[in-house]
């Protein structure tokens, strides 16, 4: 089991820490929501987890099979759904080393499409992943 904890700063903003490293993320709220945008967005952060996630996710059985995935990027764009107010899609799209071979690219998407932030997503978030081979 892993902690962390959070505290509100004031006008919007909080500070999370993450207990074992004692690092610290700070959020605002977006400028739609009464915020000022100056930092990721709580849900800023469920796209920025959701990212950072498949791309580690890949890293680990890519590299296990002895893939070098360095460099790889991938783009999340957020969409809110107005009412309820909620995260309604998070489209990604991933670039990898398009010297990965063509008979592994379906495990690097069914790796994609298995980590764990994107399989604790509710059902009705929509999250198309695209990769793309380009690096």
């Amino acid at each position: 089991m892993v902690r962390m904890t959070a505290t509100y700063t004031g006008e919007k903003h909080c500070k999370a820490k993450h207990e074992p490293s004692q690092s610290i993320i700070e959020t605002d709220a977006p400028t739609d929501n009464q915020g000022r945008g100056e930092k990721f967005s709580p849900t800023d952060l469920i796209a920025a987890a959701l990212g950072t996630c498949i791309l580690t996710t890949i890293a680990i059985v890519a590299e296990r099979d002895g893939h070098d995935i360095s460099n790889s990027t991938i783009s999340v764009e957020k969409e809110m759904n107005p009412n309820p107010r909620r995260v309604a899609s998070l489209k990604t799209v991933i670039n990898m080393p398009k010297n990965i071979p063509e008979d592994y690219r379906s495990k690097i998407e069914h790796v994609a499409n298995a980590c764990p932030v994107k399989k604790s997503l509710h059902p009705d978030i929509v999250v198309p992943v695209e990769i793309r081979y380009t690096l």
